[in-house]
Parts: C-alpha cells; sequence; structure tokens
C-alpha cells in the first residue's frame, strides 16, 4: 500500500504521544531573523514519486520531546512513498529522522513513551482502504509495524487526525481517539477509541445525525471531554463531543461560518481548521478566512474559542497584517502551550503567505511566517519570517496544484518553546526536487517577539456586503 489521498484530499498521518498510559535552528528570538535548517529528507528514489519532496506535517511535543510526520516522496495523483519521521529528544536541538515500517510497498518490514502516528493507507486503485496507527514504545526513535483501526467497506478513507486524553484529572485518561471521513459516503464523519494505548481500537461510530464534514481534530480537555472541530465542506467550521470516553458522539454545533478566498498560484489551500487546547480546557480553532477583507480580496488568519465546546466566542482576526494589506495568509498551524491557561495562555501559530496575493505560478513568493501570543491571543507579537519566499515550481505538483500540505502544525516543549514544523523547498537540483520538512525554535516569553498587537474586533467587510447583495436581491 501506499500512504495519502486521492483528488483534492490531502494524506492524512496525525501524532501524538500517550503520556499516561539534518536541524533546523532558530536565532535568539530578541532578533526577527530566523535561521533555518531541514530536519529530513526524501530517502526513495522509485521512478513513481517525485523526488526529494517533502510536505504535509504534523507535530505534537511532550516534555523535551518533538515528533514530526509528512509525507515523503509525493505522488500526484494522491499520497506518498511513505511517512516520515523526525524526533527530537532535546527541544528541538538536534534531530533524528526516519520512515514507518510496514506501510508501503516501498518500505520494509497508554503507557509512559508511547507514541502515535495515525496513517491513511491507499490501496493501488487509489482508494482509502484503511486507517493505521504506528506505535513507539522508545519516545519516537522507532517504530513498530500499524495496527489497522478501520478498513474503509468498498469506499474511500480520508483526512484522519488522532488524539490521546493526557489529562491524569480526566476520568478517561488514556484514552486514545482517531478521526477521519468516508468520502465514498459524502464525508460522513467517523470516530474510533482505543482504552489499550492504540494496540486496539473499538467500533467505528458517526456523531449524531451523521454529519459530513472533513479535517475533524479531537482534542481531550482536563474533564474527559473531547471536542473535535472540523470544517462542513468549507461551508462552515462546526465541533460535534463526547462526554462518555467516546462511546458515544454528539450532533455537531456551529462555530462558524467559512467565508474563502482561492490563493493565487494554483496552490492546494484548503481551509481545514487547526486546533488545540489549553491547561483549562479552553479549545482553541483557527482557519483562513477572507471575511475582514474588502471584496474577499486576500485571507487572514481567524480565530474562534470555547470552553465546553458547545458555546463558541465570535470570530476574531490575528493581525499579522492590516486589512489594507496585500498580504494573503493561509493553511495555519496553531499551538498552545498546555502549561498556561486562560489570560495568561501562551499561543504560537505558523502559517504560510504570499506578501502580494494578485500573483501568478511564475511570480508568487511562498513564505512561511509566524506569530505568538502571551495573553490568550488578546495581543499578538510582531510576524517574523522563517523561511522564504519560495518559486511554486520548487514545490510538489499534485493533480490539485502545488502542494507544501493541507496543513502545518505547532508544538510546544515543556521549556515553553514553540515548534512549528512545515516544508521548505530551494531549486530543482538536476530536475530533481529539493523540498523538506523542517522545524523551528521560539522562546515566545522573549522581548523580541513583543509587540503586542491586539485581536481585532473589526466587523466582516465580506461578509455583512455579501448579505447586503442577497437582500437587495429579494
Amino acid at each position: 500500500m501506499i500512504l495519502g489521498e486521492r483528488g483534492q484530499r490531502g494524506a492524512r498521518r496525525r501524532l501524538f504521544a500517550a503520556a499516561a498510559l539534518g536541524v533546523l535552528l532558530v536565532a535568539a528570538a530578541a532578533s526577527a531573523s530566523v535561521l533555518a535548517k531541514p530536519i529530513s529528507s526524501d530517502p526513495y528514489t522509485n521512478t513513481s514519486s517525485q523526488h526529494k519532496t517533502q510536505l504535509e506535517p504534523d507535530s505534537f511535543a511532550f516534555g523535551s520531546t518533538v515528533v514530526g510526520v509528512f509525507q515523503t516522496g509525493r505522488f500526484f495523483g494522491g499520497g506518498a512513498s511513505n511517512i516520515a519521521w523526525a524526533t527530537s529528544r532535546d527541544a528541538g536541538h538536534t534531530w533524528t529522522t526516519g520512515v514507518l515500517p510496514g506501510t508501503t510497498v516501498y518500505q520494509g518490514g497508554p503507557s509512559d513513551d508511547v507514541w502515535m502516528v495515525s496513517g491513511l493507507a491507499i490501496d493501488a486503485s487509489v482508494s482509502g482502504a484503511a486507517v493505521l496507527v504506528s506505535r513507539s514504545t522508545d519516545g519516537g526513535l522507532t517504530w513498530q509495524n500499524p495496527v489497522t483501526v478501520a478498513t474503509a467497506p468498498g469506499t474511500f478513507f480520508d483526512k484522519n487526525w488522532i488524539t490521546c486524553d493526557a489529562w491524569p484529572s480526566s476520568p478517561y485518561y488514556g484514552n486514545c481517539y482517531t478521526e477521519w471521513d468516508d468520502n465514498g459516503l459524502g464525508n460522513r464523519l467517523e470516530m474510533s477509541t482505543s482504552t489499550d494505548g492504540g494496540l486496539t481500537w473499538g467500533p467505528v461510530l458517526s456523531p449524531s445525525g451523521t454529519p459530513s464534514g472533513l479535517g475533524g481534530q479531537p482534542l481531550a480537555q482536563p474533564n474527559g471531554t473531547v471536542v473535535v472541530p472540523y470544517t462542513a465542506n468549507y461551508g462552515s467550521i462546526r465541533a460535534f463531543r463526547s462526554t462518555d470516553g467516546g462511546a458515544s458522539w454528539t450532533s455537531a454545533v456551529l462555530v462558524a461560518s467559512q467565508s474563502r478566498h482561492g490563493v493565487a498560484g494554483g496552490l492546494r489551500d484548503p481551509p481545514l481548521p487547526s486546533a488545540e487546547v489549553d491547561g483549562s480546557g479552553k479549545v482553541y480553532v483557527v482557519w483562513h478566512d477572507c471575511r475582514f477583507r474588502a471584496s474577499c480580496a486576500q485571507n487572514d488568519i481567524v480565530m474562534s474559542t470555547s470552553t465546553d465546546g458547545v458555546t463558541w466566542s465570535a470570530v476574531t482576526r490575528i493581525p499579522i497584517d492590516a486589512t489594507t494589506s496585500t498580504v494573503d495568509h493561509f493553511l495555519p498551524g496553531i499551538g498552545v502551550d498546555s502549561s498556561t491557561s486562560g489570560s495568561s495562555a501562551h499561543l504560537a501559530l505558523g502559517y504560510y503567505y504570499y506578501p502580494v496575493s494578485s500573483c501568478s505560478s511564475s511570480t508568487c513568493q511562498l513564505t512561511f511566517g509566524f506569530v505568538s501570543s502571551r495573553d490568550g491571543g488578546a495581543t499578538w507579537s510582531a510576524p517574523q519570517r522563517v523561511f522564504g519566499p519560495m518559486n511554486l515550481a520548487w514545490i510538489a505538483n499534485t493533480s490539485q496544484g502545488r502542494m507544501v500540505g493541507d496543513y502545518t502544525s505547532t508544538s510546544f516543549t515543556a521549556d515553553g518553546k514553540a515548534h512549528p514544523v512545515f516544508s521548505i523547498a530551494k531549486a530543482l537540483d538536476g530536475g530533481v526536487f529539493q523540498q523538506r520538512a523542517a522545524s523551528a525554535t521560539f522562546d515566545v516569553t522573549a522581548p523580541g517577539l513583543s509587540r503586542p498587537m491586539p485581536a481585532t474586533r473589526e466587523k466582516p467587510v465580506f461578509e455583512r456586503r455579501r448579505l447586503i447583495r442577497a437582500i437587495r436581491a429579494f
């Protein structure tokens, strides 16, 4: 089997540590400059993939360990040669890298320090055949052959995500939850629960009302409630939850509508949510959205929060750039320091952007940036350019456009530092891609990161004008 997806659906492999149960460095944060180096490289040479490409990362951190996972050797039609991993046991200073065993024809064969990667297997007909989970029992340095969570009944699984309940206060401490959608059944959302550290998985369950969507991200709160934000097929952000350890899942509630500006240059940019939880259980959900821009001309990164997964705050704009700027922001990955909470919660956000939104496939300057907050999102630091600009011709091509991933990721280690994981590229060498996974380390408390800019309360410009036009049409 190969790992990945079909059509416009992104290859999925999500990672979590069950804690119950090459290097990228950054200059001193007091400076606005960032020194970036890769943490992995595509090791494969099969002619059916685009080499050397690595993209679409996720990450998780616990203590001083950070593990990132990502596609390696991207196929044009969907999927990749394998899922690669990069692990740091010293808070991002040094990294060890490798690929998952037993997951692909291109590769051979809850307790402390158990880590899991959730992968999507695709068969030779490019259909999502199964959701898999690979386990590590040595802190992410070696990985076992995968366990099958669920097999598609002649349909197409996609967009899987995994989390574990690592809160000692939770009555379901140690439970793990994985989510995916069945594209063959109209993007029906599905869940499965493990109570033994990912060794075995329970029955496949759908939320009440069998909602349709994709990109769900399960998040465990300290009280044991699991909240799953997702996009209802790019029309709105919604969420469902479980209060009984995954035995049942509620119907979905509305978080917010979505207003999408498709970015230029033919780049894949689905407005999937990125979500995390703080030490009090407050859930933070971000996505890219054009509601605050005139004529929906550019995207901002926007955010909504909830303490219970039922009632959600009004959408606020993260003030990376002015609404009058030409900057287009997309593909965010949020991290939250779980040792902080409420009005003193530390948030970190990695994202891609174009300095000028109205560009072409030959002129767009793809760049990766970073901002942070030390007060739960009330104010934000000045933006930092982490890597780029990159030419779109330097990154993997797919049937749905050029691709750095349908999402990115940011995680905090126990020392309070944030580590975004993302895809970078430079010019092809002899016709071979030079696209690799990378990470960075940020001290969000450093004086050089503070500017602070308040989260804005502007009224949604594009959404309001669209509503006025609809009223006048009547």
